[in-house]
């Protein structure tokens, strides 16, 4: 039995480039720290050719863990989200939840590369940047998901990505997007 977080070839194909976009705009925070370090730049190039068809599933499904390793090169916690981000965004070609772990890490970075006082201002800015970057086909297809925390089986369980920080910046997303996945 596939899980519902996994969405169809299709769906995946259109959240990819979405993903990818969200991760591309905190990359920075990472290659300022370790610009010889390709892994992530890498992640997000393969992520937007896997959603134009030029790469399978299954042999992104056997390279998504490549950029996640990057985040153990760097030590700002900003560096590290932009990193995950990254990571997650390849994830999508396995699993089509992984778009929302990209943009979550994402809003992460960008609220984590700010001053304190303006953290959480950053954070909502970028998640409504990500939610106006969203084709009416991504928005869909994203919407098919089931609610954060609520399904065991896939990265939106009751692991990282459904708990604190994370938590909320998904559910956030989702509450923009609007769910049409039955509970």
């Amino acid at each position: 039995m596939t899980s519902p977080q996994a969405l169809s070839d299709a769906d995946r194909k259109i959240v990819a480039g979405w993903a990818a976009d969200c991760a591309e705009r905190v990359l920075a925070l990472f290659e300022q720290e370790a610009p010889d370090d390709g892994r992530p730049r890498d992640a997000i190039a393969r992520a937007r050719a896997y959603g134009r068809g030029e790469l399978t599933a299954a042999g992104e499904i056997r390279r998504r863990l490549e950029a996640g390793r990057a985040a153990s090169v760097v030590t700002s916690p900003a560096a590290v989200a932009s990193a995950r981000a990254a990571a997650q965004a390849s994830g999508v070609a396995h699993m089509g939840a992984h778009a929302l772990g990209a943009a979550a890490y994402a809003a992460r970075a960008a609220g984590l590369a700010a001053p304190d006082a303006e953290r959480s201002a950053a954070v909502a800015a970028e998640i409504e940047w990500q939610v106006a970057r969203l084709s009416g086909p991504a928005r869909n297809a994203l919407g098919q998901l089931p609610p954060v925390g609520s399904h065991s089986a896939g990265p939106l369980g009751a692991g990282l990505l459904a708990s604190g920080e994370l938590g909320a910046i998904i559910r956030r997303l989702q509450d923009a997007v609007g769910s049409t996945a039955a509970e």
